[in-house]
């Protein structure tokens, strides 16, 4: 702010990197949300990596840009490395540059909020996206669904101040990438040059740790929203989560213990116990039932359970009846809780015996509709 103080370099511009890689089924929908904003992109492109399919001949029908990345092996990091090392040296100090899945439309609105924030605010670095999930998957796409509304609603209360910058669509300044760029291999870990650490699982929460690593300040306003992919099953969950809970782990192991990383330190201890606590709650439940002839009824405990089940349903009460009965039921949502313990017990297991983690990618079928993990 100091060294911008008073100085006028043009009105905020914004260019969309979309990173792709067979993503013909849900690109088409990703742009159309981006060129109807009411403040439309200046620039959209799309980075093809490594595509077999029509992602990049369906952006230029589109009418925006495609970069394709050069022998790439390092899935969407690298591929966002080398978009991000082409385009960078032209990004003044009022441009932004926006990093959005291909298979992510922002809601109406999200673009003007985000420029006014950059606008109002020379000292922010970063605006983060909030996330809901698209219709359909049955039971296994409403339980990601009330658990992003969750999530949302807690950031809501923390007034945006953002735990992630989700991949799904985050906006940055030019300086601040050039940055993390620079400190690579120095101050943070990485190699330098590089913006996205190409070693991490999880590279969005990686890059949000090295912002805030840096000094950056970013926010989440509650009027960015954007709708994004569910997982179609429980095979496909168990990836994707396995991976984004071994990234988050392996992120802390190589920034340590800092000022900056403790709140996430927290976190992991705090879903630790919350493992034992909901594994003891429910053995006790099975073991009441299997031991007893006649349930006693105590009316301080039932009390605390109706209060639990009022603030679950209330917590998701704006995802509409479908949310609000599942809450209510709440065992399924406990039951869910667990298996999201259980893959964080394989990912400190996986970890601590070194075992080699992969990255998957969803592919979709022609008619949008999501096949398998890779």
């Amino acid at each position: 702010m100091a060294e911008t103080r008073g100085m006028y370099a043009g009105p905020v511009t914004v260019t969309v990197l979309i990173p792709a890689h067979n993503e013909e089924a849900s690109l088409p929908a990703t742009i159309a949300s981006l060129l109807t904003q009411s403040h439309r992109p200046e620039r959209v492109i799309v980075v093809a990596d490594n595509c077999t399919d029509a992602t990049a001949a369906l952006a230029r029908e589109a009418g925006v840009e495609v970069f394709e990345s050069v022998n790439n092996t390092k899935k969407k990091a690298g591929a966002l490395n080398q978009a991000l090392k082409w385009l960078l040296p032209g990004q003044g100090d009022n441009d932004v540059v926006m990093v959005m899945d291909a298979d992510t439309s922002l809601d109406d609105g999200f673009l003007e909020v985000a420029v006014s924030r950059m606008t109002n605010d020379r000292a922010l670095m970063a605006v983060g996206g909030l996330f809901y999930g698209e219709e359909g998957h049955g039971i296994v796409g409403q339980f990601q669904r009330n658990e992003y509304i969750r999530y949302s609603r807690e950031i809501g209360r923390r007034r945006g101040r953002v735990f992630v910058l989700t991949g799904t669509a985050s906006l940055f300044r030019p300086r601040a990438l050039r940055t993390v760029a620079q400190s690579r291999g120095e101050s943070i870990p990485g190699i330098q040059g590089d913006v996205y650490d190409t070693a991490s699982l999880t590279e969005d929460n990686e890059l949000t740790i090295a912002l805030k690593s840096l000094g950056g300040l970013m926010i989440s306003p509650m009027q960015c929203t954007v709708v994004t992919e569910l997982m179609p099953n429980f095979r496909t969950l168990w990836a994707q989560r396995l991976r984004w809970q071994r990234g988050a782990l392996e992120n802390l192991g190589a920034y340590g213990a800092t000022p900056q990383t403790l709140r996430y330190w927290a976190q992991q201890f705090g879903i630790g116990y919350g493992v034992i606590a909901l594994s003891a709650y429910l053995l006790l439940i099975l073991l009441m039932v299997l031991s007893l002839d006649n349930w006693v009824w105590f009316p301080f405990w039932l009390g605390i359970g109706i209060v639990f089940s009022i603030e679950r349903v209330v917590t998701v009460w704006k995802g509409g009846w479908r949310a609000r009965l599942l809450a209510v039921t709440l065992f399924p949502e406990l039951f869910f809780d667990m298996f999201l313990n259980v893959i964080y017990v394989k990912g400190i297991i996986d970890i601590s015996l070194d075992r080699q983690a992969t990255w998957k990618h969803l592919n979709h079928s022609p008619f949008g509709e999501p096949s398998k993990a890779q």
